[in-house]
This record gives structure tokens, C-alpha cells and sequence, in this order.
């Protein structure tokens, strides 16, 4: 949720700034400003909109200075205009900030009682003032002024802060947000996100709830509020800038569809021998799973889609009990967990707010802890390394809000972690653990030939484009398949679609089939598919418009819907990981063919850090 990015060196801070904040566009905004400092003077830019609106003001009005800060927004206190878009200033103050103040109200109430005005609606100008306020008392001492505000402030946050009477300083500032310093030669960056700065650098110091980092052209430190030195190792990414770029595609989430079959490459590179048969999960106690006795799953959004494809796989393979529960339920309730019990959290950023509270209760009640993210030394990573460990995806930068190759990544991810339980309770012959990975092996080769019939799912699109509603069918693993894909026609074309089980349909949802409603059908072959059939002719009776996704070799079917989706024979546990790749290519498909914003769903934001 919004973007923050941060410089200060040698260089023109504006171009760096613009070019940071077009790379963390993926997270979400409706307005846009940066602020630089030059020879004690602040410079604030800002606009509502897309960033050529700010690209458009810069080239009237440039951004003079070597050190700045700036913001893409999403309205959370405050309509999307200018007055409330960040950046906000107050004295000798300029301020962006992403997450909540919760305390604002009593903390402006305060203020106004001072005297102090306000000219946004925002909570992030609160904070302004109450920094500006103590630097009345050290007026030589900038660090100190914000380490005072922060004591009042209760809330999540990242900031990044200026003081024009400090032109050499820039200070970071992180509370249940992330934020992450950039390490350059004679400069240094502050970023929501490593894509920000990733053509400047790939050494980063991620923050850690507390830490305040204050940042020179040549040197960073990090203390927390009371002034304490804290160590931060830097770490090293091994992601390209060109990952975060487009490459020839025409939107970040078909480039990222299309990257799936190497980014299963990447999470499967040595964490299995076929020749020992011997599975290496690295990050993972393996030792502390052995006498797990239940297992219970915490995700949001996609990453609750692959935690429910864990579910059947850790029951069918290893024979644990799973429970799947949205995270935001979950922390809300008081759930049944024991020290023999296994809690993993599932999320693509390793900081989704709902899924780290649901782990931190989780905690409390003495149950191992297991991450499941992409992102290195997230706040969740770092919370179950103190547990059982973080396995990481491996799935790369993915800057699409909506979620492709790290829902994909994750199945892959799940099924190994399975695999070893089941190897652990002596469940798996060799035989068979070796026809699992082998299976696993194909499976990029598989996705290369499901992403061949794209030009026939856009044409299935283009039947679709104008409906109001779809309603997607399947069985078991297939009716979660289901689930993903309405979610991601939602998500992009704004097209209402709800995934439903096919055993189901007569309990309600065949009274809402007529001609007007299409229904796409996942029937595979071994997969619940005779009583699929059944439920598909019951449907087409009714006068529904039919689709179906079936095998490229059930020639039956395909005779019968020669416009089907077709996915390659492979195990029925990767049978989602195949299905849901032409869901995602119909889903962007129907919001490009729409004319809507593929990358950047209205409302939606990539990665949500506050509740």
C-alpha cells in the first residue's frame, strides 16, 4: 500500500525519485509528490492521479536538490486530492508516510489546542508537527526531535523524513511497514519495496519494526528511538533491474504469467536430488517438525487458495489434520492451537498485516511457526525464523497487484514441504517420492505448452467481455482452482465471478442459470470427472453458455466445446498449478480487452500492511 522512496547523494534526487516511484506503481495510489532539499530550501511537487500528472508539474516546476523524498498515495485519512497528498510539511519538517497513526485523533486534538493548524485531512501531517515541536527543544538535533514524536505516535508506519535545516541527513523510520535502505557508493536510498532503487543498487538493510535508520551520501546508521545502535546485515538480491521492467510485454502481469514456468525452475533449484531422492527445504528446522500432530494455515487472498491445495496435499501425503483459516478471522478468534501444532503463514511480501498478527497469536500459544514468502528478511520471515524457519518461494519481483507466478511458486513450495513430512512419518516408498519429483521436474514444460494457447483464451475472452457475471465449477482440487480464478476475473475486468463446488450447484446456485450466465466448467480427466460431467450437462440444459477447461487430450470433450481451455495430463496434485494458468490469461484478458488498468486494479493495492 502506496510507495515511499528516499535519496541522498551527488546525484539530481528528482530523476531518482520519479524513476523509484514508477517502479513501485504496483502497489496502488491515487496521488503522487516527492519533496527535495536545496541549499536549505524544500521543494514539494504534488499531484492527483497517475505519476504523469507529476511528471507533467516537474517539467514546469523542477525539483532542485540531492536529497528527497517521495510518495505515491492511497486514500486512507482524507479524500485523493492535492492538499492531502504526501508529501506534508510543517516548518523546517517535509514528511511521507505510509500505514495509520491510530492515536491521531487525540494527538491533533492536542496540537489544536496549542495552537497548531492543520491544512490536510491526513494523520500523516500530525506528525509533522509534533517532529517540528520538538525540534524546538533540539533544535541541533534532528534524529532526537523524531525520536521524541515517535514515542507519542501508536499505529503502523514507515516514514521518511527531511529537515530543511539538515540538508545532509535523511532519516527512515519503520513500524509495522516495510522499509528497506538501499546501500550505494557516495549515496544511499530509503524504498517501500527493493524495486524502488534497484537500478542504483542491490545491497539493502531491511528495517525491523522500531529501527530508525538516518542516512548520509556516505554512511547509514540505524538506532531505535531511545538512540540505541542496532546491526542490520546487509543483504545482497540477486534480482536484475530488467526483472522489474516490462520486457516486450504489454503489461507486467502477462510478462509475469509468462515467467512461471522459470520461476517453478527457481523454487524447485536444489531443494530435491533425483538421483538420492533426497529433498533439501533450506530456511526450515526440519527437526522441529517431526512430531507435529496438526497443522493449521494462515493466508489471505491468493495465498489462501494455495494454503487450501496444501490442505488436501499435507492430509493425502503425510497424514497431518489441516485447518485453513483467513488470516483476518483467525486473529480475531480464540483458535485452538497446542505446542504440537504447526502454524504457517502464507504471504507473497512476508508483510501482510492480518497474516503476521495471526502468527504473532499463534506464538503466543507456543505452536512452531513456518513462513512461506518471497521476500527476504520480511517482517514475517524474520518472526518465524525464531521458530521453525522461513522457506522462501523464489519467485522473484512481482510487480502486478494482481498475484500469478507467486500463487504458482507457492503450490510448488507447499507440495515439497508435504512431500517431507510424508518422508519424515515413513508414508513415502522411494518409488513413489522419486514419481513425485519426477512430476515436479515436468511441470515447467507442461506450463511452456499451456501458455501456447493463448490466442485461443483470448478469443474466449472476447465471448466473454461483456457479461455481467460468470460462475466457475469444479471438483476438489479443481473447485479451488475455481475459486482463484474468479477472484482474479474480479480483480482485473471488475466482472462479478464467484467459484463455486460443482457438487454443490443444486444447494443454490443452479437458480441462477439461465442464457444470461455463462459457467466455465474445470472437468479433468480423474479428477471427480464423470460426476463433473453430470453437473455440466445439468447446467447446459438450463440454457447456460458453457466453457469448459479440460485436458488437451480428452478428445471428447474437446468435440463437444471446441473452444475449451485446454491444460496438458499431468498428476493430479499439480492439476491446480496447470488449471489456474489459463484462468489468469482469461482474467487479463477480459480487463485488457475491457480497457482497464491491468496492472493496477482499482482500490487494490499490492501489498496490505495496515488492517
Amino acid at each position: 500500500m502506496c510507495g515511499i522512496v528516499g535519496a541522498i547523494g551527488t546525484q539530481n534526487a528528482e530523476s531518482i525519485l520519479l524513476d523509484g516511484l514508477k517502479r513501485l506503481e504496483y502497489r496502488g495510489y491515487d496521488s503522487a509528490g516527492m519533496a527535495t532539499l536545496d541549499a536549505h530550501q524544500t521543494h514539494i511537487r504534488k499531484a492527483v492521479g497517475k505519476l504523469g500528472a507529476l511528471a507533467s508539474l516537474l517539467k514546469e516546476r523542477p525539483c532542485p536538490g540531492s536529497v528527497g523524498i517521495a510518495h505515491t498515495r492511497w486514500a486512507s485519512h482524507g479524500r485523493p486530492n492535492e492538499i492531502n497528498a504526501h508529501p506534508h510539511q510543517f516548518g523546517p519538517i517535509t514528511i511521507v508516510h505510509n500505514g495509520i497513526i491510530e492515536n491521531h485523533a487525540a494527538l491533533k486534538k492536542d496540537l489544536l489546542a496549542q495552537g497548531h493548524q492543520f491544512e490536510s485531512d491526513t494523520d500523516t501531517e500530525i506528525v509533522a508537527h509534533l517532529i517540528a515541536q520538538f525540534k524546538k527543544e533540539y533544535p541541533t538535533d534532528f534524529p532526537k526531535a523524531v525520536s521524541k514524536a515517535l514515542e507519542l505516535i501508536h499505529g503502523a508506519y514507515a516514514l521518511a523524513i527531511l529537515d530543511q535545516d539538515s540538508p545532509d541527513t535523511l532519516i527512515g523510520v519503520r513500524q509495522a511497514c516495510p522499509l528497506v535502505v538501499g546501500l550505494g557508493n557516495g549515496e544511499n536510498f530509503l524504498a517501500s519495496d527493493f524495486p524502488a532503487v534497484l537500478s542504483h543498487t542491490r545491497r539493502f538493510m531491511v528495517l525491523e519494526d522500531g529501527d530508525m535508520a538516518i542516512l548520509h551520501k556516505d554512511r547509514v546508521q540505524v538506532q531505535n528511538i531511545h538512540g540505541e545502535i542496532q546491526t542490520r546485515t546487509p543483504i545482497t538480491l540477486d534480482w536484475s533491474p530488467a526483472t522489474a521492467e516490462k520486457g516486450g510485454f504489454k503489461h507486467f502481469m502477462l510478462k509475469e504469467i509468462f515467467e512461471q514456468p522459470q520461476a517453478v525452475i527457481d523454487t524447485l533449484r536444489g531443494r530435491f536430488s533425483l538421483g538420492d531422492l533426497e529433498l533439501v527445504l533450506e530456511g526450515l528446522q526440519t527437526d522441529l517438525l517431526k512430531n507435529i500432530q496438526q497443522i493449521t494455515i494462515v493466508a489471505c487472498g491468493t495465498s489462501y487458495h494455495a494454503g487450501l491445495i496444501a490442505k488436501r496435499l499435507i492430509e493425502e501425503l503425510a497424514q497431518i489434520p489441516v485447518e485453513v483459516d483467513l488470516a483476518s478471522e483467525f486473529r480475531y478468534r480464540n483458535p485452538l492451537i497446542r505446542t504440537s501444532h504447526l502454524v504457517i503463514g502464507i504471504s507473497q511480501s512476508g508483510e501482510t498485516a492480518d497474516t503476521l498478527a495471526a502468527l504473532v497469536l499463534a506464538k503466543s500459544k507456543n505452536a512452531q511457526l513456518v513462513a512461506l514468502c518471497n521476500v527476504v528478511d520480511s517482517a514475517i520471515a524474520r518472526l518465524c525464523n525464531t521458530s521453525a524457519g522461513t522457506f522462501y518461494t523464489r519467485a522473484g519481483p512481482e510487480i502486478s497487484v494482481a498475484s500469478t507466478k507467486a500463487l504458482l511458486t507457492q503450490i510448488i513450495a507447499l507440495y515439497l514441504l508435504a512431500l517431507l513430512l510424508a518422508q519424515q512419518r515413513g508414508l513415502l516408498h522411494a518409488q513413489t517420492l522419486e514419481k513425485h519429483l519426477d512430476s515436479l521436474y515436468q511441470l515447467p514444460l507442461l506450463l511452456e505448452a499451456a501458455l501456447k494457447q493463448e490466442p485461443e483464451i483470448r478469443q474466449t475472452a472476447k465471448r466473454l467481455a461483456q457479461s455481467e457475471n460468470i460462475l466457475l465449477m469444479g471438483r476438489g482440487l479443481l473447485h479451488v482452482a475455481a475459486l482463484e480464478g474468479a477472484l482474479k476475473i474480479k480483480e482485473l475486468s471488475y466482472i462479478h465471478a464467484e467459484g463455486y463446488p460443482a457438487g454443490e450447484m443444486k444447494h443454490g446456485p443452479i437458480a441462477l442459470i439461465d442464457e444470461k450466465m455463462p459457467v466455465l466448467v474445470l472437468a479433468i480427466q480423474g479428477m471427480n470427472y464423470e460426476k463433473t460431467l453430470s453437473n455440466l450437462e445439468e447446467i447446459k440444459s438450463r440454457g447456460a453458455q458453457v466453457f469448459v477447461v479440460c485436458n488437451e487430450t480428452d478428445h471428447e470433450l474437446r468435440q463437444a466445446y471446441p473452444n475449451a481451455l485446454l491444460i496438458p495430463t499431468c498428476s493430479p496434485y499439480l492439476v491446480p498449478a496447470l488449471a489456474v494458468l489459463p484462468l489468469q490469461l482469461l482474467a487479463y484478458h477480459l480487463a485488457d480487452l475491457r480497457g482497464l488498468d491491468v496492472d493496477q486494479p482499482r482500490n487494490l493495492a499490492k501489498s496490505v500492511t495496515i488492517e
